[in-house]
C-alpha cells in the first residue's frame, strides 16, 4: 500500500471538510443577516457572499499540496503523517473562518460600516491555511 499517496488524498479531504463547515457557519449567518434587513425594509448586502465564501479557498490550497505530494518521492509516511497534519490545519483554519465570518455578516449588516475590519481578521484566519501550505510545500 502506498501510504503517501492516502496522504495526499486526504489532505484534500479533511481541507474539503473544513471548508463545507465554514461555509455552513458563515453562509447560515449571512442568510440570517440578509432576513433581518428584509424584516428592516434595509438593503441587503450582496458583500456578505465574500464572508460566506471565504472558507473555500483551503479546498484550493488542500488540491495544490495533494498535487504535490502526489508527484513527491518523500517518506511515503512522512506523506501520510504530513496529509493528515496539513489537511487538519486547513479544516480548522476554514472552521476559524466561517465563525469569523458570521460575525462580520453579523455585524455589516446591522451596521453598514467596517468591511475593511471585519475582512481582515478573515483574513488572518485564512493565513494560517497558506502557512500550512507553504511550509509543507517545502517539507515534501
Amino acid at each position: 500500500m502506498n501510504w503517501g499517496m492516502i496522504g495526499a488524498a486526504v489532505v484534500m479531504g479533511i481541507a474539503a471538510v473544513g471548508s463545507a463547515i465554514g461555509i455552513g457557519i458563515a453562509g447560515s449567518a449571512a442568510i440570517g443577516a440578509w432576513k433581518r434587513c428584509y424584516l428592516n425594509n434595509k438593503p441587503a448586502p450582496f458583500i456578505l457572499t465574500v464572508f460566506a465564501g471565504a472558507p473555500l479557498t483551503q479546498t484550493i490550497y488542500g488540491f495544490l499540496l495533494m498535487q504535490r505530494m502526489a508527484s513527491s518521492s518523500a517518506d511515503p509516511l512522512l506523506l501520510l503523517g504530513l496529509g493528515f497534519a496539513s489537511g487538519l490545519s486547513m479544516a480548522f483554519s476554514a472552521i476559524a473562518q466561517g465563525k469569523a465570518g458570521a460575525a462580520g455578516s453579523d455585524a455589516l449588516a446591522e451596521t453598514g460600516k467596517g468591511f475593511a475590519q471585519y475582512i481582515m481578521v478573515v483574513g488572518l484566519c485564512e493565513t494560517v491555511a497558506l502557512f500550512s501550505m507553504v511550509f509543507s510545500f517545502i517539507v515534501c
